[in-house]
């Protein structure tokens, strides 16, 4: 039995969550939401991750690139795709990250994480 590609969705907004799970499940991988708190994040260590869907800006007590150092911890090597309200990923974080797409476009969204996906190593727990 093969198992369900996986999407760490991270957020710090529970309604934005909820969007992108619905978005990543009705395409049929399984979605993991992770809300940004006051105190940070906590990854589950027990999931294996095919690719990582995370939005830049967050609460201000933690930077995007603490969450992808974070990220980069638990799950080395799995590819990080970064959403944003921007036209472009911003210069502090585009080295960090393997895409970018910009919010608005579930089906770029997709096809990005599909790409992402199809290039990268298998995931690991």
């Amino acid at each position: 039995m093969s198992r369900q590609t996986s999407i760490l969705l991270i957020d710090d907004d529970p309604v934005h969550l909820q969007i992108y799970r619905m978005i990543v499940e009705t395409a049929g991988f399984k979605g993991i939401p992770v809300l940004v708190s006051f105190r940070g994040i906590t990854l589950p260590q027990d999931e294996p991750i095919d690719a990582v869907l995370l939005d830049y800006r967050l609460a201000p007590n933690i930077s995007t690139i603490e969450v992808v150092q974070q990220v980069r911890g638990f799950y080395p090597g799995v590819p990080i795709l970064l959403l944003s309200d921007l036209f472009a990923a911003p210069d502090d974080i585009a080295p960090l990250v393997q895409a970018f797409v910009r919010k608005g476009n579930p089906e770029m969204l997709l096809e990005s994480l599909r790409a992402l996906i199809q290039n990268s190593e298998p995931a690991k727990l």
